[in-house]
Parts: C-alpha cells; sequence; structure tokens
C-alpha cells in the first residue's frame, strides 16, 4: 500500500488464458474484469482535478468519472458517462494502446503503476447496458462513407445530436478495419457487432454492399444529403518492392487478415475463401498489424513463425503487451534485419527469405533511430509464406474519382482545422486524412468532425 496515499500502488492484473489453450484457436487472450476485481483498480483511481489522462484521451472520455462510478458499484452508470465522448467502449477497451495515451501521464504511475483505463473501459462495456438517447432532430441529412472507427464514432455523435445518419459500406460486413484487420482474438466479432447495434439504436442507418464512386457516384450522395464524412481509411498495403514479391503464398498482411476475419479461412476447407498454411511463416514488419499477422499464422498451424524487423526491439511500434503476448505463444523475431530478396523454388513457391543485417543509427527527425546495412552480413531465413506487414495507404483510385477534392503527395485528404475538405460541405478524418494510425486516434477525428458537421448545419 502507498502510506502517504492509502492506496495500493499496483495493478489489478488481467486474468489471460493459458498459451497451450489460446494458440489453437481464435478465443480472446484476456478476460473481462469481475465486478470487485474493477472495484479494486477503480478504488487505486486518485481522482486528479486536473486528469492527464482526459486531455491525453482523443475523445477526451470523462475518465475520473466513470472510474469513480465503477469504485462506488455504479457501472451502469459509469457507461452513460462515457457514452458522452465515445460510442465504442468495448472496442477501444481492448485495442486502443493507452499506455501511450491516457494512461502515459497517469499520476499513479509515479508511485506505481496507471490506472488500467483501458481494462476499466472494457469491463464497463461489456457488463452494462447503454441506454438509447437520441438527440431531438434536427432535419438534417449526413452521409458518412465507410464504417471504420472515425465512421462508426462520427455517426453516433451525430445521432446523439439529432442528425438523421446513413452510412455507406463498401463490404459486405461492418466495421471496417476493426472487421477485417483486427483478429478474433483481440477483438471478437460479436463485441464489435453489439457495438454497431447500439448505433442502429440509436437511429443509424447502413447499406453495405455500396461502393461510393461505382455503386453510386459521389455527387448522388451530395446531391441527397446536407453534408458527407468521408471515412474511407488507409487499405491499401504498401509494397516492398524486392525481387519474389510475386511468388506463390506472398501475402500482404491486409490480404491475410482479411481473407481470415471476413471470409472465415479459419474454417478452412467450409467455406470458399481458404487459406491454407503449411509450413514456416516470415512476417516483415513490427507494428500491431505484423503482431496480428504473426499470432494469427500460428492459429492457423504454422508449423513456426518469425517476425522480421529492420530496427531493434526497443524501436518496435507494436504495442508492448501484444509483442508479450506474441513471444508467449512462441512467435521468434530477428531484429536490426531487413528483407533483400524473396527465394523460390522451380514451380513459383516460396522457400526462403533472404535479409540484410542492419545497425542502428543517431535519431532523425522524428526521434527514431535511423538503420544502415551492414556490408557483406546477410542471412537466409526458411519460408513456405511470407507476409508483408509494412504499413498502408490511402486508396487514391476512389479518392481521385471525387472531382475538386484536394490530396497531398501521399494521397491523404486535405482538410483544414474543422476537418473540412476542399469541397464545401464534406468533412473527412481518420486514416484517410492521416495515414495508418490507430482506433482511437480515427475515433477522435470522427468525433471532431461530427461536431463541424453540427456547427456547420446549424
Amino acid at each position: 500500500m502507498n502510506e502517504r496515499r492509502g492506496v495500493q500502488k499496483y495493478k489489478i492484473p488481467v486474468r489471460q488464458r493459458p498459451v497451450e489453450e489460446r494458440i489453437h484457436d481464435f478465443g480472446e487472450v484476456e478476460l473481462v474484469y469481475s465486478s470487485e476485481e474493477a472495484r479494486k483498480e477503480a478504488l487505486r483511481c486518485l481522482q486528479c482535478k486536473n486528469p492527464p489522462c482526459v486531455e491525453d484521451c482523443p475523445v477526451h472520455i470523462k475518465i475520473p468519472q466513470f472510474i469513480q462510478k465503477i469504485a462506488e458499484g455504479n457501472p451502469h452508470e459509469a457507461i452513460g458517462v462515457i457514452l458522452e465522448d465515445n460510442p465504442l467502449p468495448s472496442v477501444c477497451g481492448r485495442v486502443c494502446p493507452q499506455e501511450v495515451q491516457c494512461q502515459k501521464r497517469c499520476t499513479m504511475a509515479r508511485v506505481g503503476d496507471p490506472i488500467q483505463i483501458g481494462k476499466l473501459e472494457r469491463f464497463v462495456g461489456d457488463t452494462t447496458e447503454k441506454n438509447v438517447i437520441p438527440g431531438d432532430k434536427k432535419g438534417k441529412r449526413v452521409a458518412i462513407i465507410g464504417s471504420g472507427p472515425a465512421s462508426l464514432t462520427c455517426a453516433g455523435e451525430l445521432a446523439r445530436l439529432g442528425y438523421e445518419v446513413e452510412v455507406f459500406e463498401a463490404l459486405h460486413g461492418l466495421g471496417g478495419v476493426l472487421l477485417y484487420g483486427i483478429p478474433e482474438f483481440r477483438l471478437p466479432k460479436m463485441v464489435l457487432e453489439r457495438e454497431i447495434n447500439y448505433l442502429k439504436a440509436l437511429g443509424v442507418a447502413f447499406q453495405t454492399n455500396v461502393l461510393v464512386g461505382r455503386t453510386v457516384t459521389f455527387e448522388e450522395i451530395r446531391r441527397q444529403f446536407d453534408a458527407v464524412f468521408l471515412g474511407t481509411g488507409a487499405g491499401l498495403p504498401k509494397y516492398l518492392h524486392i525481387p519474389g514479391e510475386n511468388l506463390r503464398d506472398v501475402f500482404s498482411a491486409n490480404e491475410f487478415l482479411t481473407r481470415i476475419n471476413l471470409m472465415k479461412s479459419y474454417h478452412f476447407g467450409e467455406y470458399d475463401t481458404p487459406l491454407e498454411v503449411k509450413g514456416e511463416v516470415v512476417v516483415i514488419g513490427g507494428g500491431n498489424v505484423a503482431m496480428d499477422a504473426a499470432r494469427s499464422a500460428l492459429r492457423m498451424g504454422a508449423p513456426s513463425v518469425t517476425v522480421v524487423y529492420r530496427r531493434g526491439r526497443e524501436e518496435m511500434p507494436a504495442r508492448i503487451e501484444e509483442i508479450a503476448h506474441a513471444e508467449e505463444e512462441g512467435v521468434r523475431f530477428e531484429f536490426l534485419a531487413s528483407p533483400l530478396r524473396i527465394e523460390g523454388d522451380g514451380e513459383g513457391n516460396v522457400v526462403s527469405l533472404l535479409c540484410q543485417r542492419m545497425r542502428l543509427g543517431e535519431p532523425d527527425e522524428k526521434g527514431r533511430r535511423c538503420f544502415f546495412p551492414i556490408e557483406g552480413e546477410t542471412f537466409s531465413l526458411s519460408a513456405r509464406m511470407v507476409i508483408n506487414a509494412i504499413g498502408l495507404e490511402t486508396n487514391r483510385i476512389l479518392l481521385e474519382s471525387m472531382e475538386g477534392l484536394a490530396l497531398d503527395a501521399k494521397g491523404h485528404v486535405v482538410v483544414d482545422e474543422t476537418l473540412q475538405t476542399s469541397l464545401q460541405g464534406v468533412f473527412a478524418g481518420g486514416d484517410v486524412v492521416l495515414g495508418a494510425a490507430t482506433v482511437i486516434l480515427a475515433a477522435g477525428h470522427g468525433k471532431q468532425a461530427a461536431r463541424s458537421i453540427h456547427q456547420f448545419l446549424s
């Protein structure tokens, strides 16, 4: 105990499924807090008068207030506090990097562990019913293109404000990257469906299998609605541009995870989009997507999975807990290595990945350490499948079909401080503006855009 403040220094740990059990299925790794565990963790909160956690939360959830409700034994009141700012508590409680956002400057961290804000948010989202309180009808219609985290947050905020909201999704399932890009063991489909059902209860309408620019033109959407929000994300994979990238069983992480998540490849042979993992897998990259691909490959039956990353462990952008889970499950890491060539046999099959040894240099202008090849030092990894997880970018083909829409040199939509684009009444947010970012940063953009749309239409 912390004698000065009379509170427990260290966090209440979250229970996890045993490694030997979880690597054979796609069930969740971490379990939700029990009511008693959540209350004990909530009682550690110091209820700061000027809480840095709220300032560092992209959607500015009233964190001390909802935690206080848990401490009082009233999680059903805590959910009301969260929903004022975030319609996706069960999603954000699972996948947001709280350790570098709301928990980073937690006052408790000065004497022990920071409050486990994400675990408490998930507890509230998973164990309480959401009150549906739509706003007074404004008589105005807003179209939202895409159904990822920015779009869902924008839709929820606008529905609460009383707007008629319709979401257009190109795929047959709703959720964008939340659906096709995050594995079941990190974000179960039933959890995402429950969050979307709350938005439907608020009055948000959804249309799937609608590719704006093809199924319906962008100009038709603009004519039918009073404002538009673009939340199409960044779903186009970056490529390695090395020899052998066109060999059989070389995948982008985007395709690999989409086949598993959206096309149910984990039920091999039962669906029309099988994905058979029958040998060693090498994953290239060091972010959360790389961890997701590596851990999914293990669950798909890979006898071994190796992650190749050009910098060191300390520079990996993936969440610490995701790296730890991957290591626990048997994923190997080759740090300070960069791919040179994917090698195949005479029939077009992958047999190995040739890599260059690297060394780290000084930090660049963004604070990340540079890397350089070590002349003459290469090595080869045996592989029957190679997964490229080096990043995503926006789909310029779709955006360039929107006449008058300004894009920057990287293909991101250009917006002003209100998130309005170069087109009057058309707003944008999330990865289509930021480039590939986190779920909560996209959600923050969605909330900001909703407020701007409200101001625009008022």
